[in-house]
């Protein structure tokens, strides 16, 4: 009776144990970016387009609408008849990436929006809220900011990882406490690798698009100064 309770014991161990294995394997999958997911998603969206006289896939956005969270894919309208359901990392599979179009009026490519970064900004709005007000520390730009994270109960600043470089970035505020992931140490890089020339006052977030899977999520316009050699915010 003993053994047989205690092989009971075991048996529904084993069960908890291969139940919590088994989310965690799944939450891998659905926050690693693949190459291969990106490119049976493009397939999709180029052969929708063609089928639909130049018509894309994507849910309509208000005008207004950061440029590269403007364009998101609708997977419903190419599923199961272009791509037999959504990649496993993406947000409407349980992922933590959205599919997004680039370059919608030239060639229309697939990248992905990393919407992890979405709690760290939404964490900061909250403690901002019950504050009742921003902590502006430092003025960077005209209208943005750093903020003192301190004021708002953080032992260390909070920062979240690129998809670019995996160095930490940290955020920036607007005067309209909107919250945004600072990319300059990211453009500053990418400017240096490259020999494109930038005119005065273009936005140049495309540099870290262009031979990268992501787009540069709660990202603010920049440009480069050309006299101080540095990634700065484009005032509009």
């Amino acid at each position: 009776m003993k053994w047989n309770m205690l092989g009971c014991f075991l048996a529904f161990t084993a069960i908890l144990l291969t139940g919590c294995m088994y989310p965690q394997e799944e939450l891998a999958k659905n926050q690693i970016p693949y190459q291969d997911q990106i490119q049976t998603v493009q397939t999709a969206v180029d052969a929708f387009r063609e089928d639909n006289g130049g018509i894309l896939p994507i849910k309509t956005k208000e005008a207004e609408t950061p440029i590269y969270q403007k364009y998101p894919i609708e997977f419903k309208k190419i599923t199961p008849k272009y791509i037999a359901e959504p990649p496993g990392n993406a947000y409407e599979n349980g992922g933590v990436f959205q599919y997004v179009l680039v370059d919608v009026e030239t060639k229309p490519a697939v990248k992905l929006f990393d919407l992890r970064m979405t709690e760290a900004i939404r964490d900061i709005k909250l403690r901002i809220k019950t504050k009742g007000y921003p902590p502006y520390k430092e003025q960077i730009a005209k209208n943005v900011f750093s903020l003192d994270f301190k004021q708002l109960g953080y032992k260390k600043d909070p920062f979240v990882v690129s998809p670019f470089s995996n160095q930490n970035l940290t955020f920036v505020i607007t005067g309209s406490a909107e919250v945004y992931v600072d990319y300059r140490p990211d453009l500053y890089q990418a400017m240096k690798k490259t020999d494109v020339k930038v005119k005065p006052g273009e936005d140049i977030r495309s540099i870290l698009v262009e031979d990268s899977m992501f787009v540069p999520a709660y990202s603010l316009p920049y440009t480069w100064d050309s006299k101080k050699k540095e990634p700065v915010f484009l005032e509009e």
